[in-house]
């Protein structure tokens, strides 16, 4: 077996088969082009990768590593929080979780009774024959475009889990995939009222609200299939993760959000909405993976929102926005952004929020880096 790729993976893959000979981009001079040896991508690996174009028999670590029941979660955004949603819920059943949520599928425990994964475009690519008893899809948006060459083909690394399921299957989807052809038994939602009212479960007794209501009722309508309960107190005793609408206070009081795990258009058009009633100022950009931002700008336009563009795709957002007369500053950075806010920020009615649309790669280390950065620097105001 040979694994492309040196990350956490890569290595837990690596612990599991001892033989197994590990490469990355160093390795090309030495990589036998013309093996048909299983070879093991991680999931970072773009298929444009000099490697990867010279093997030939590739698979994903979901193809080597099998259970008897699996969940797969996907989709755009939401997929960690109702990964780890659906883990508290299914605990007492026997299951545990992993995969893109940042526990190798190998570091999964083979003997549980269910594993459920968060299964990222970038996994889906590459997986050849593996295929979940259940699949939960979370709506769909643009993203990942400079990885996968264009949101077609991103959306169809998404769908592609229905491709290989059965007849016995369960597979949960938006509603504009309801007549994908599939053998698995198909479930579709419009949006959280929908899916809740098909499976009766009462959203007053969530405490949650959108975009981590929908992550919650779909949890429970999995957990409801699996295990016939709907357990509105452990979903309720949840705690949502940081770098999520996560709220941090000055010492003025004065309300900013940390939504640095936002690193897609659709997540910051979610809080944008979430705070649609607030004069927003909102930090915006990063590396935007070339994806397009119509919907937002046209989104922006409708609400009461200052901009402040930084990192790599600041230029360009800046511009943009100062065309459609949107009240727009070119920070830059993260810092910068802050101390302009700070001074900006004068009305009762007003909020901070960074929510950047992108990753955070061509400034951090993560988007954990960034969230920290930013809740860092509003403390010391």
């Amino acid at each position: 077996m040979r694994i492309i790729g040196k990350g956490k993976t890569a290595y837990a893959i690596k612990q599991r088969f001892e033989d197994a000979k590990i490469f990355d981009d160093d390795d090309l001079e030495i990589f036998d082009k013309d093996s048909n040896e299983l070879t093991v991508v991680s999931p970072g690996v773009p298929p444009f990768n000099d490697i990867v174009k010279f093997s030939k028999n590739i698979v994903s670590d979901l193809d080597i590593f099998e259970n008897s029941f699996a969940i797969w979660i996907s989709g755009t955004n939401g997929k960690t929080t109702t990964t780890s949603m659906l883990a508290k819920l299914l605990k007492e059943d026997g299951a545990i979780y992993g995969g893109n949520i940042g526990i190798p599928v190998a570091n999964m425990e083979e003997k549980a009774k269910i594993w459920i994964i968060e299964v990222s475009s970038f996994t889906l690519f590459y997986t050849k024959k593996a295929k979940p008893n259940i699949y939960l899809l979370l709506p769909i948006s643009q993203d990942h475009i400079s990885w996968h060459g264009s949101f077609e083909n991103y959306q169809n690394s998404k769908l592609k889990p229905l491709d290989m399921m059965t007849k016995d299957s369960i597979a949960i989807v938006p509603e504009k995939f309801q007549n994908y052809p599939t053998k698995a038994k198909l479930i579709t939602y419009k949006n959280t009222a929908h899916i809740a009212k098909k499976f009766e479960i009462d959203i007053s007794k969530v405490k949650f609200k959108e975009p981590f209501l929908l992550d919650a009722v779909l949890s429970l309508v999995v957990s409801k299939i699996v295990s016939k309960k709907i357990r509105y107190d452990t979903i309720n005793s949840f705690i949502q993760d940081e770098h999520k609408l996560e709220v941090v206070m000055d010492k003025n009081k004065r309300v900013w959000i940390n939504d640095s795990k936002a690193t897609n258009m659709d997540a910051t058009i979610q809080a944008i909405k979430s705070y649609q009633e607030k004069h927003i100022h909102l930090i915006l950009g990063g590396d935007a993976k070339d994806a397009d931002f119509s919907l937002l700008y046209d989104m922006i336009k409708q609400y009461d929102v200052v901009v402040y563009c930084i990192g790599e795709s600041g230029k360009t957002i800046y511009d943009i926005l100062t065309k459609q007369q949107t009240k727009t500053f070119l920070t830059k950075t993260v810092q910068n952004s802050i101390n302009m806010i700070d001074k900006n920020y004068k009305e009762k009615n007003s909020i901070a929020i960074l929510s950047p649309a992108c990753a955070s790669f061509d400034q951090f280390e993560s988007y954990k880096h960034r969230g920290d950065l930013f809740k860092k620097l509003v403390l010391r105001l």
